[in-house]
């Protein structure tokens, strides 16, 4: 199956079942990530608003320590989707990473007033660790405290 196919016209976005088999064909390769990553940059270069792809390189690379490349796609992604928590939740961990903590923290402020909510990931979320003694993140933190 050419990979292309799904993708051969500009701002074309496939279907659920074009989809699925286009996702099971990249998730078998997975066990080789430079393939995997290889995969999704062609397919980010024939539809370059493909949110669900731009949203998994943007994971890819920072897990294969591509932290500027993540944070690129973490941009791009809240920029495709404003109103999506999660993309800037995403995109405060990569500014974290970065070692950029206003505007990781600006980010994370904006995540949670979009509706992010988890507040035990946040707690022991790896990426955000250059964070948790900030006075703001503790305040965001007590905010989202669980009431018992």
């Amino acid at each position: 199956m050419r990979i292309a196919t799904y993708f051969d016209k500009p701002g074309r976005v496939p279907g659920a079942v074009e989809r699925s088999k286009f996702f099971a064909m990249a998730k078998s390769k997975a066990h080789d990530p430079e393939f995997e990553i290889r995969f999704y940059e062609s397919v980010l270069r024939r539809n370059p608003g493909y949110a669900s792809v731009v949203e998994i390189l943007g994971g890819l690379y920072t897990r294969h320590g591509r932290i500027a490349d993540g944070l690129k796609m973490d941009r791009k992604l809240v920029k495709l989707q404003p109103k999506n928590a999660t993309a800037h939740y995403n995109l405060a961990c990569s500014l974290a990473l970065s070692k950029r903590k206003a505007a990781a923290l600006q980010e994370l402020r904006q995540a949670v007033q979009l509706g992010y909510r988890d507040f035990d990931w946040m707690q022991q979320d790896p990426d955000l660790e250059a964070l948790k003694k900030h006075p703001e993140f503790q305040a965001i933190m007590e905010q989202l405290k669980p009431q018992s």
